[in-house]
């Protein structure tokens, strides 16, 4: 994959990167879009299981399905939460009309729908590791609905 702005992002060292990040937006949004969508450790736990991620909400449904073993690795718990938002968000990007990446001031990646709504994916997707809930599928249908 060909991510231009990835180099000078790793040189960065300290600092805000959330400028980084928003200029990587304004300058390839589809390559940062890849990007966050890679999600690999989620992938991979999803294959263990069987489980085919193929940005679908079907593919949610099953996420929410996995035994949650990745609780019991205190280090693995967090990266897993975190991906499985920015899998949430591919989903919504890539499926509800009108929603699109958005970068807060503190270089948090959201969702923007079409009305205007914020979802914080990041956040349910660690809400949904750490919990089970809500549902990462519950989180997309609110989401499709406009809520």
């Amino acid at each position: 994959m060909n991510i231009p702005f990835l180099d000078s992002w790793r040189r960065r060292r300290g600092g805000d990167r959330a400028p980084v990040l928003v200029s990587a937006f304004e300058r390839d949004p589809e390559g940062a879009a890849g990007l966050l969508a890679e999600c690999a450790l989620l992938r991979a736990r999803a294959q263990e299981a069987g489980v085919r991620l193929d940005d679908t909400p079907r593919s949610l449904e099953a996420l929410d399905q996995l035994p949650p073993r990745w609780r019991e690795d205190p280090e693995e718990l967090p990266w897993v939460g975190n991906d499985a938002g920015l899998y949430l968000g591919t989903v919504i990007v890539r499926t509800v009309p009108g929603a699109v990446w958005d970068v807060l001031p503190g270089g948090r990646a959201v969702v923007r729908l079409a009305s205007g709504r914020e979802v914080d994916v990041v956040g349910a997707g660690l809400d949904w590791a750490i919990t089970g809930s809500p549902q990462l599928s519950q989180t997309y249908g609110e989401a499709a609905e406009g809520r």
